[in-house]
């Protein structure tokens, strides 16, 4: 399996809803499915399509879902520019024009989230409706908020790190402590997916680009500008993103709302992707329907 080349093997989740599309200057490993209002799917920072595998059928069953693998990782190319936050928001814009999409509901699973957020800030989205599920919205507290970042770019620049994770990932340990630590619990199918794309060199540097080159504290600074209804779904095992933080940024926006997920952890979406898909199908429904009111 190589990152950003070609399509996605056949036994890849959903493949057969796979294609590819050239936009803001990437290759995208992109999937579309159902019919409907539009509503886009955006993964974390290490992961790829393959997250939203479950969930993303039952959304399709009332909407066109797209979901596309971030640049640079999983089986979409990786730009020469750096991975910042607004050049990952624009990139993503620019394919979303080339689908002639404009979803009603755009959902983020941790740095996805940022991703989103950012779009809808800069005007590149409207929705209905913003999903935040374990949205990785804040910068680290403290000492570490400061050092991270560096010590990503430092570790992203040398160019034996990524072999050498890639390396590490053939093991399956290493693999599922990294998960484990997530909090949530994943099926022996569902941290092999994760196992395959941490052994692809490409992948694990294109997720090093993307930790490296972010900038929440402006990112998070503009939050009270955002006006559009944000959910965020936050699992209160989550061991990656505590529960804080989501209840922070409620306080924060105009129009935010949290559901704490009971025994969930940071990937509550795969350990649990029909209740997910739920609540976000009911609040899309609430929110579309007080909008068709006011119209009124």
């Amino acid at each position: 399996m190589i990152a950003g080349h070609g399509m996605p093997p056949t036994d890849w989740p959903l493949a057969r809803h796979s294609r590819r599309v050239t936009a803001g200057g990437v290759d995208w490993h992109v999937q579309v499915m159902g019919e409907g209002p539009d509503l886009l799917l955006i993964h974390g920072t290490g992961a790829s399509t393959h997250s939203f595998r479950d969930i993303a059928p039952i959304l399709a069953e009332s909407h066109r879902v797209i979901m596309a693998d971030c640049p640079g990782l999983g089986f979409t190319s990786r730009p020469s520019r750096p991975l910042t936050l607004q050049t990952m928001a624009s990139m993503h814009a620019e394919m979303l024009a080339k689908l002639g999409a404009a979803p009603k509901v755009v959902v983020g699973h941790s740095a996805g989230a940022v991703i989103a957020i950012e779009m809808a800030l800069d005007g590149r989205i409207a929705p209905e409706l913003l999903v935040s599920l374990n949205g990785a919205l804040l910068p680290f507290p403290g000492l570490a908020g400061r050092l991270f970042p560096k010590i990503a770019k430092v570790v992203y620049r040398n160019p034996i790190v990524p072999r050498f994770f890639a390396y590490r990932a053939k093991s399956e340990s290493a693999v599922s402590g990294l998960l484990d630590g997530t909090g949530s619990v994943l099926s022996p199918e569902g941290k092999a997916l994760y196992a395959r794309l941490f052994q692809d060199r490409h992948h694990v540097a294109g997720t090093l680009s993307m930790m490296s080159h972010w900038d929440l504290d402006r990112f998070s600074g503009r939050l009270d500008r955002l006006t559009i209804p944000l959910l965020l779904l936050t699992g209160d095992r989550d061991k990656a993103i505590p529960p804080s933080v989501s209840h922070r940024v409620a306080d924060r926006v105009r129009n935010g709302r949290v559901v704490v997920l009971d025994g969930l952890g940071h990937l509550a979406h795969e350990e649990a992707p029909e209740r997910v898909a739920g609540i976000i199908a009911e609040e899309a429904k609430t929110v579309s329907d007080g909008s068709k009111q006011a119209e009124v």
